[in-house]
């Protein structure tokens, strides 16, 4: 037998030989697995293959809606310089036989001066054209995100607007694939799918790749058929304009996306027939952290801020009289159990394992985890890439990489526990860099 032959087949004894002796290791950890992994992935599984069931073929020359409203797309922008320049053409580019209102609202636009030229420069490019119109609305004094937002769309005349960043560029059938959505007339909002454009930048950017494919496109896929959608994303979201505005756009304080998403939740008990839909084949592509800084600085903020919502800003909603209760449990269970509560269990009990037994039943014990959750990435991104994938070929490419994507999770969960404690120590949704000190503490506190 080869010695790496060997080698595997011995670790697997210890493995075995470890969760022989110690058998309450096996109780400890089934009850996280059962009651958290499984059944979500149980829930998003059997939602991609019920929406894959309903699709059919399309002409490619047909537009995919029954209708072409005007849509505003409120672009904002910061610091991205040159960079806006590719997010307005892929917007004017688009298929979509429409009106497309493209507003580009520079936040700060006098410390802004090189974003600002930049968008100015792609007027030229809108000579002639007769179903495409750039609005350039300038915000001298910086206000932050959610002013921006909401500058862009009290300006706004199409029936839908969506948002997106200004680093964010489009495929040409985007619009056709959100608008259609819309069709459905108990739809208020649509989520669109967000890949990686620097995939090969390194490690991390692969890393993140997967995330966004497995979790976010696939993830949201599947929940999306059963209406428990968590999120709308900041950097790509689309909204009847008229809804939007009747329930006050965008808030103050940082994740304005999830704040968004959670408010529109609230209008399902009173209005069941209510969807949040997203869009899987309606694709944005944007820049994730390529360095470990940059990367901890982004989920310290995203984590945070789940504990901030749920917890502080929205814990008077968290019932079933305001939720009903599939999206109440469903809330509770994988908003703030797996989110919130499970980050800080993770960290606890890895701590205790570490200084309870010996390192070689921790290591045999990791590496049967290891195991257990490569065979779920495995699956997750098999049924992503055969069902949703829209280039599947490409996607293929990371399926080396996958190997790494179980320490990359455990790893992310472990910063996630630093992060809900330091919103719980420090309040850390009150240092977001998404607005000036300045608006953050005129919110209201919470």
């Amino acid at each position: 037998m080869p010695e790496w032959m060997s080698t595997i087949r011995y670790i697997l004894t210890e493995i075995l030989g470890s969760l022989q002796f110690s058998p309450r290791m096996i109780l400890l950890l089934l009850p996280m697995l059962l009651l958290m992994e499984v059944p979500l992935m149980a829930l998003t599984l059997t939602g991609i293959l019920k929406w894959f069931a309903r699709q059919v073929p399309k002409s490619s020359d047909l537009p995919l809606s029954r209708g072409c409203p005007k849509v505003s797309c409120i672009i904002t922008c910061y610091g991205e310089g040159e960079a806006i320049r590719s997010t307005i053409l892929t917007l004017k580019e688009q298929l979509y036989r429409g009106h497309l209102e493209i507003i580009a609202v520079i936040d700060g636009a006098n410390a802004n001066a090189h974003t600002y030229q930049a968008a100015l420069n792609c007027i030229a490019e809108f000579q002639g054209c007769e179903t495409r119109n750039l609005v350039l609305l300038p915000k001298w004094q910086r206000g932050g995100r959610v002013s921006t937002l909401n500058a862009g769309l009290s300006a706004a005349t199409g029936e839908i607007v969506m948002n997106a960043d200004g680093d964010t560029s489009f495929d040409n059938n985007m619009i056709d694939e959100i608008v259609a959505c819309f069709d459905d007339p108990d739809v208020p909002a649509v989520g669109g799918a967000l890949r990686v454009r620097n995939l090969r930048d390194g490690l991390l950017t692969r890393m993140q790749g997967i995330e966004y494919m497995i979790s976010m496109q696939g993830g949201k896929t599947g929940l999306s058929e059963w209406n428990l959608i968590n999120n709308i994303s900041g950097a790509f979201g689309a909204f009847r304009r008229d809804f939007l505005r009747q329930i006050g756009g965008w808030d103050t304080h940082t994740a304005e996306d999830l704040d968004l998403t959670v408010r529109i939740k609230h209008y399902l008990k009173r209005h069941p027939k209510l969807k949040i839909g997203f869009a899987p084949r309606a694709i944005g592509h944007t820049d994730a952290p390529a360095d470990l800084m940059t990367l901890a600085n982004q989920r310290l903020r995203w984590d945070g801020d789940l504990l901030f919502l749920y917890l502080r800003k929205h814990k008077l909603s968290l019932t079933p009289r305001i939720l009903g209760w599939k999206t109440f449990l469903f809330t509770l269970v994988y908003g703030v159990a797996q989110n919130v509560v499970l980050p800080l269990l993770v960290m606890g009990y890895s701590w205790w394992l570490v200084f309870s037994y010996p390192g070689q039943f921790v290591t045999a014990l990791m590496l049967c985890l290891y195991l257990v959750y490569l065979f779920l990435t495995l699956v997750n991104f098999l049924v992503f890439l055969l069902a949703i994938s829209e280039r599947p070929k490409t996607d293929l490419r990371m399926l080396p990489w996958l190997c790494l994507y179980p320490v990359y999770t455990l790893l992310m969960r472990l910063w996630c526990a630093v992060a809900l404690l330091n919103e719980i120590f420090r309040r850390g949704h009150e240092e977001s860099s998404m607005a000036p000190w300045w608006v953050l503490k005129r919110g209201n506190k919470f």
